[in-house]
């Protein structure tokens, strides 16, 4: 009962310097959500990535690289898995991941409520921002590991990384939702 008090008050400290955490890929999903003929909002996910995160919470920098396996992509269809990651969409063995690394984190009052960066996808490079709705940084009193973990959303054109697949019956306007929880090694 003794250690309880301390993992608490350890919980609540502050990082006092800049640290790298690995990304968890138990705990770290890119998601996503795009509208279907009009009738239904179809979604799917990424079940593969790694990445790190670096952050500083006195000065409030930090950077965020997340490398996401095109090939784990699962809308819960095996059929459509396979189209989907095949050479009319993903070209998962031309392009085999995804990227999403951070340019500028931006914080509202001490709450960090967005992050620039750029993705990577087919061969492509563009700016995107990530809204940022949980940001925690602290001890996991599960693991007692030193981490930090957020939920972001941003939105995106799908036909400017070249998926032009049927649009307009399939939205080109795309919901990317991240969860991620990094822990330090």
């Amino acid at each position: 009962m003794r250690i309880l008090p301390a993992l608490l008050f350890a919980a609540c400290l502050p990082l006092a310097q800049a640290a790298e955490y690995t990304i968890d890929p138990a705990h770290t999903y890119a998601s996503f959500e795009i509208d279907h003929l009009g009738f239904s909002t179809q979604r799917g996910q990424f079940n593969r990535s790694s990445g790190v995160v670096e952050f500083d919470a006195e000065t409030k920098t930090g950077r965020i690289d997340i490398s996401i396996e095109t090939a784990s992509l699962d809308t819960g269809f095996e059929l459509r898995d396979d189209v989907l990651r095949g050479d009319d969409w993903f070209k998962a063995k031309d392009f085999p991941y995804i990227f999403f690394r951070s340019q500028k984190l931006i914080f509202t009052e001490e709450k960090l409520s967005a992050v620039d960066g750029v993705l990577v996808m087919l061969g492509e490079s563009r700016p995107l921002r990530l809204e940022v709705s949980r940001f925690k940084c602290g001890l996991n009193l599960a693991s007692r590991l030193r981490g930090c973990g957020a939920d972001a959303i941003g939105v995106l054109r799908r036909s400017e990384f070249g998926l032009n697949n049927g649009i307009p019956f399939i939205g080109d306007e795309v919901r990317l939702r991240v969860q991620v929880e990094a822990y330090l090694p």
